[in-house]
């Protein structure tokens, strides 16, 4: 009898355990896709939270499809992340809205780029998560500003910045931590290979550091 109630008691507290934990999603382009995978951002930060004894308050869930802009975001927004019922959600987007516009005849323009962004996050905040807001990093890791798409990447980063402001909501600044590290650790003004492997997709140093910040964003919300 008593060994019954022990474990009645146990399972109890499994099941209240798994019900208390946070879902967060990341949700975003290929730069999500692939830090969900070994080595990437989503699983540092899963790695992290079980060192600090805190992998039982998150479940994390990684929301990143290659080539996504903000309007393919906006579209599968209901099945991707609204029906995980998240508690926090990372957007992490803007490289393809930007990148494509070179590379492909495409892109998003910043009026269209700020109107999806912005009903997203409606969305999302009605359904009662937090959201929190991620500027592009980079596309060319020179730090003198002569990188192809700097002017477009600093808009649409600044995009980002004022609608964290309008709707009051946390912002992981990437474009300038990204900045600052380069200034520090690229004397060569190199294009890639400080934090990228191509100007854009992550290395494992970018992927801590984005970890690094998303981590520390986490734990203040």
């Amino acid at each position: 009898m008593k060994k019954l109630l022990l474990l009645s008691i146990v399972l109890i507290s499994l099941s209240f355990m798994k019900q208390n934990k946070q879902t967060v999603v990341f949700f975003g382009d290929s730069i999500t896709e692939m830090g969900a995978k070994p080595g990437g951002y989503i699983t540092r930060i899963d790695s992290m939270s079980k060192l600090e004894n805190r992998s039982g308050d998150y479940n994390f869930i990684g929301a990143g499809i290659g080539g996504n802009k903000v309007y393919d975001l906006y579209l599968r927004m209901e099945d991707d992340v609204l029906a995980k019922h998240p508690a926090v959600v990372f957007i992490y987007i803007g490289v393809n809205d930007v990148w494509h516009k070179a590379s492909m005849g495409t892109g998003t323009d910043p009026d269209k780029f700020e109107r999806f962004y912005q009903a997203i996050i409606n969305k999302i905040k009605a359904a009662g998560s937090k959201v929190v807001l991620c500027t592009p990093a980079a596309i060319g890791e020179k730090t003198d500003f002569s990188n192809q798409q700097d002017g477009d990447m600093n808009k649409y980063a600044g995009i980002i910045r004022s609608l964290a402001a309008k709707n009051s909501l946390q912002l992981v600044d990437l474009r300038k931590k990204f900045l600052e590290y380069n200034l520090a650790h690229n004397p060569d003004n190199k294009e890639a290979g400080i934090l990228t492997t191509d100007r854009v997709h992550l290395n494992a140093a970018g992927n801590q550091l984005v970890a690094d910040e998303m981590w520390k964003m986490l734990k203040s919300l």
